[in-house]
């Protein structure tokens, strides 16, 4: 192979963008996962303290979503 042989092959194939969608599903897997752990090892408050810090977060995505 020479260097001119070299210029003549074909570029290589991109590789395939991955979706969206597939990523937030998997994001969404491991917060469950994370969870039910937590409810594993920590029991009851494992269960509830979660869901109680998430309440701000959710506050201000539902003010985000309502501005627009």
């Amino acid at each position: 192979m020479t260097a001119t042989d070299a210029m003549a092959t074909t570029p290589a194939k991109e590789a395939p963008k991955k979706s969206p969608d597939g990523m937030i599903l998997f994001i969404t897997l491991l917060a469950l996962a994370a969870w039910g752990a937590s409810v594993f090892f920590f029991g009851i408050p494992g269960l509830y303290i979660p869901a109680l810090a998430m309440v701000p977060v959710m506050y201000v995505i539902l003010i985000l979503i309502s501005r627009g």
